[in-house]
């Protein structure tokens, strides 16, 4: 057991109780670790913070007397050194510690940039639906307090995709993925991308190979994957699926530069 009280910032008051509370030294091994990097983030930090304590909180003490306590502990560095050096007496709740480390390692700046990746962020040539899906979830994941409805956000993501994964997920809506509701968009796009990963087929995406193809012929085989693509999503049939697509994909890129055939997998 660790008795803390002269190991702690003067600028937390504590109440008697928290006085006499000893943090047990798994809690403060198991605690993560922020340094106050720029390339950190404060709220992935907080979220880490809340599911230790959670799962290691004394009987009898609030939440609020746990995370006032241990969070200093979490702290290494710059960030130690930052929260040492705050007036003393200036935090007497958790939330006005969550304010202030917030303010310090999330300004306003970082808030503005942040809001511009996600209404503006774009796929990758060479980029998988899945990796797409991944990047754009984390970067929504970094600001919390972003004020994007789920509606915007989905929109965003759409709007983003790659010209030929943009209708395969059209094929698989059954039209036009904006006019799902928010949470049938997200289940179709967490389904397809789970499928991308699983089979693990990579295309070689760019304008040249837009450029090369026939737009019948593209067209055509877009119509061609509507039903495969929902057999996809539906878990249906899926050697077939995945060979079709596959097929449908060489086929539109077998004049693209650097071509490279993938062998079918089931």
């Amino acid at each position: 057991m660790h008795r803390n009280s002269d190991q702690q910032p003067l600028c937390i008051t504590f109440t008697d109780t928290e006085d006499n509370f000893e943090l047990k030294s798994g809690l403060i091994h198991l605690l993560p670790s922020f340094h106050g990097l720029a390339g950190e983030d404060p709220h992935k930090h907080l979220k880490e913070f809340h599911v230790v304590c959670a799962g290691m909180k004394p009987h009898g003490i609030t939440d609020e007397q746990l995370f006032l306590r241990a969070f200093p502990f979490s702290l290494k560095d710059k960030a130690k050194d930052w929260l040492y050096y705050l007036p003393s007496g200036s935090i007497e709740t958790w939330a006005d510690m969550k304010q202030q480390f917030l303010q310090r390692f999330f300004p306003a700046s970082r808030a503005t940039h942040l809001r511009k990746e996600i209404y503006g962020i774009r796929q990758s040539n060479g980029e998988s639906l899945y990796e797409y899906w991944e990047r754009f979830k984390a970067l929504v994941a970094s600001y919390p307090h972003h004020q994007f409805t789920e509606s915007l956000l989905i929109q965003y993501f759409y709007e983003g995709l790659s010209w030929m994964d943009r209708r395969m997920v059209d094929a698989a809506s059954g039209g036009s993925l904006i006019d799902k509701t928010p949470k049938e968009a997200q289940h179709l796009i967490s389904t397809m991308a789970e499928n991308y990963k699983q089979y693990g087929y990579h295309t070689e995406r760019g304008v040249s190979i837009v450029n090369e193809v026939n737009t019948n012929d593209l067209a055509n085989k877009v119509s061609e994957l509507t039903v495969l693509v929902h057999q996809m999503v539906a878990g249906q049939r899926q050697e077939v699926t995945v060979c079709g697509y596959a097929q449908i994909l060489d086929t539109q890129q077998m004049h693209a530069p650097h071509y490279k055939k993938e062998p079918c997998r089931t």
